[in-house]
């Protein structure tokens, strides 16, 4: 039997369905997981159509509990990639995890681009060297990104940089708007079947949502904003299997005085949307840094390491 498409449920035809996936429900779980309102307002449906179609599709999709050696055994597909610094790597129980969200924070200069850049390169690396055998997306909201710096880092890891580079798409973000439309275009990416990609990566994620959401009157607004954002970011990487790496800026706390008063931005709404948090700062003798802050499977722990033309290696 075939699988169950949109059309397939009461009420939608092809030409509600076709406005369904232009509003981003193209599959019967996107429909299954919404709400009648918003299912209505996709498609200019009643509401009493609307919850028809989306118990339909909870019925076919069969949604419910799975055991927990189930799902240890969907995370077995679970890939881990490398940054080339095996105290790092260690830290993070293998390296960066896909099908999760990744996020470094801390002052400039403490190597949240120089982690990006890595990544970008060491996910086009096969399975059994610590890479995805993948393509990376990265999104530029600060101007960071070096093309240069990217065939640096393939060179000192023995690859082709110019097939590295040709490997990596780049997209500048010129607004929050702008961020969060081109995060809605990797899906387009992917599922147009052409690249396989296997690392998000977004410097720096809170920039344009700090310079234009001023003020407490803002707060709120921002914080909503943020949050859609995130949970994009997040289905992203549960959907398909991505890596989605976040850089985020920080800001130091006036009423902290006895130790570090860096915090990051965003609040609670970044950091629980985040699975993995590391703070990265600047050591001794030019050395980086990286404590991991929070994880849902891993202790806190730190390492130290040296940002070199080879991109991150141990000290």
């Amino acid at each position: 039997m075939s699988e169950p498409k949109i059309e397939d449920l009461p009420g939608i035809g092809a030409a509600t369905a076709e406005k369904l996936r232009e509003g981003g429900y193209d599959n019967l779980m996107s429909v299954a997981v919404s709400s009648p309102g918003e299912l209505a307002d996709a498609a200019g449906l009643g509401e009493s159509v609307a919850r028809k179609a989306i118990n339909a599709a909870r019925d076919l999709c069969e949604m419910g509990f799975e055991s927990g050696d189930q799902l240890l055994e969907r995370r077995a597909k679970i890939l881990k990639i490398t940054t080339g610094a095996k105290a790092f790597d260690e830290m993070l129980d293998g390296g960066f995890e896909t099908g999760s969200i990744s996020e470094c924070y801390g002052t400039y200069g403490s190597g949240k681009s120089q982690v990006a850049h890595v990544l970008a390169v060491t996910v086009q690396k096969p399975v059994e060297e610590g890479g995805a055998d993948g393509v990376s997306v990265f999104i530029d909201g600060e101007g960071t990104f070096r093309p240069e710096r990217i065939k640096q880092i393939a060179e000192g890891c023995g690859m082709d940089a110019a097939e590295v580079l040709k490997k990596v798409r780049v997209a500048r973000a010129y607004n929050s708007d702008h961020q969060m439309l081109l995060v809605a275009k990797v899906e387009d990416l992917i599922k147009s079947g052409e690249l396989n990609v296997k690392v998000i990566i977004v410097d720096s994620l809170t920039s344009h949502f700090r310079a234009e959401y001023a003020g407490r009157g803002q707060l709120a607004d921002r914080q909503q904003k943020l949050n859609r954002h995130m949970h994009a970011l997040a289905r992203l990487a549960q959907v398909h299997n991505i890596c989605v790496y976040v850089t985020n800026q920080v800001m130091a706390k006036p009423d902290t005085f006895f130790g570090d008063p860096t915090e990051a931005i965003g609040g609670n709404i970044v950091g629980h949307n985040s699975a993995f948090r590391i703070y990265l700062r600047r050591g001794k003798k030019g050395t980086r840094v990286g404590k991991l802050i929070d994880s849902p499977n891993l202790p806190e722990s730190e390492c130290i390491f040296n940002v070199t033309e080879k991109g991150m290696e141990d000290i």
